[in-house]
């Protein structure tokens, strides 16, 4: 997990991105836990995502990155405005934005993370 989560609090993910991640975590869990025997037919069979979350119940890997990104998020609202990191947060880019649906930026995903735990007092 730490390689995987390595610098997360700074991801911009997208759905897609989020499903894979859990593809990546299930096929992971299904290594560690390795086939399973039915005692009826006698045959080996893959574990279903169920049976993994009853053996393994911790948080889904994109939950991690999600709590961990708002716990950076808060580290940086309490900074000075004299850091280089809040002023970087705080500031506006000037100049022409490519043509298309603008990408899906930190800023965005940090709303939304606030908007899924319940705090209603972002704009």
């Amino acid at each position: 997990m730490p390689v995987v989560l390595y610098e997360c609090e700074t991801w911009s993910l997208t759905l897609r991105d989020e499903r894979r991640l859990g593809m990546f975590e299930n096929r992971d869990l299904r290594r560690i836990f390795g086939l399973k025997t039915e005692k009826v037919k006698r045959e080996w069979r893959k574990l279903h995502n169920e049976e993994l979350n009853d053996l393994y119940p911790s948080p889904y890997i994109f939950r991690v990155i999600k709590s961990r990104r708002l716990r950076r998020t808060g580290h940086v609202a309490r900074m000075g405005e004299g850091r280089g990191v809040y002023r970087v947060w705080l500031e506006k880019l000037e100049g022409k934005r490519p043509l298309g649906r603008p990408r899906r930026r930190w800023e965005h995903n940090i709303k939304m993370d606030l908007q899924e735990v319940g705090c209603g007092c972002v704009d």
